[in-house]
């Protein structure tokens, strides 16, 4: 699934269609003449954030770029997304040698990207930070930030809570925003649906997992649930967590069911998820659900 993922991004981004401020694969073109290519709980085994399908939706817009910075641009921009450490290597020497450059944003969005998959959260962490500050309304960035960061949270208690209230603050911004974007013209409307919903479903996802890691689970359930239902490829980790809710809600039918659409996907979820069917199953035969 994650391979699938990368494949389809790489794919958009080839093709030049990054939404809001990566819509630079079209200013590329037309300013060089090049036509340049464009764990919840302790049980929970460890697992990689869902990644969208498509980045930068925003409505932020970059400025004028240099006939040197441009061609430098796209040597990085053709370097595969596929290969996680070329693709760092070649976005931090980018960025170093231009600094300012106009292209930090989908250089920033790739990085976030690329660190995230690689498991190096806090340098994820930081350039995500950077991309909101320079581009705020960046809905995918706000929506993979909020999903991955209540995902492995700090031992210590008071640095657990800040890292969720950042993951809830993201979310909401990202669900607030997102309604507003406009279709770029570079894309169809089937993919702005698309990449819209992804960062939605990202953005529920972690609002869910932030309300999970507080206990509120009669709040999670819903959040999880519109995850699930508008994700264009549903996460196993979300139907987990939604059996986890449920679960711990006293909802066992809904946990099984749950639990066994997690199994049901071939991966490294399918083991917990059975194993939490099963327990669901067995609560439910000893103890009263709770109503809806």
């Amino acid at each position: 699934m994650i391979r699938n993922r990368t494949i389809f991004w790489e794919t958009l981004v080839i093709a030049g269609l990054l939404l809001g401020t990566a819509g630079i694969a079209a200013a590329q073109s037309g300013q060089s003449g090049s036509g340049s290519q464009s764990q919840p709980a302790s049980q929970q085994p460890a697992d990689k954030a869902k990644t969208p399908d498509v980045t930068n939706l925003t409505l932020d817009i970059p400025a004028p770029v240099s006939a040197e910075e441009d061609a430098a641009y796209k040597v990085f921009h053709e370097v595969s997304m596929s290969d996680a450490n070329k693709k760092i290597e070649s976005g931090e020497a980018f960025l170093q040698k231009y600094p300012q450059s106009r292209y930090r944003s989908p250089v920033f969005v790739a990085l976030v990207y690329e660190y995230q998959q690689t498991g190096q959260l806090p340098k994820m962490m930081e350039y995500g930070e950077k991309e909101l500050s320079l581009a705020p309304n960046d809905v995918t960035t706000l929506a993979m930030l909020g999903q991955t960061l209540p995902r492995k949270l700090p031992g210590n208690p008071s640095d657990a809570a800040q890292v969720l209230s950042k993951a809830e603050k993201y979310s909401k911004q990202a669900i607030e925003i997102a309604p507003t974007l406009p279709k770029p013209a570079e894309i169809t409307d089937e993919q702005f649906e698309k990449a819209k919903n992804q960062s939605l479903a990202m953005a529920h996802s972690g609002l869910g997992l932030v309300f999970v890691r507080r206990g509120k689970y009669a709040e999670a359930i819903p959040e999880l649930e519109l995850s699930l239902k508008i994700d264009p490829t549903p996460d196993p980790v979300n139907y987990y967590l939604l059996g986890l809710a449920n679960k711990s809600a006293s909802h066992f039918d809904d946990a099984v069911s749950a639990f066994n659409k997690c199994a049901a996907i071939a991966g490294q979820m399918q083991t917990p998820c059975k194993n939490g069917a099963e327990d669901a199953k067995k609560l439910g035969s000893t103890q009263l659900s709770a109503p809806k």
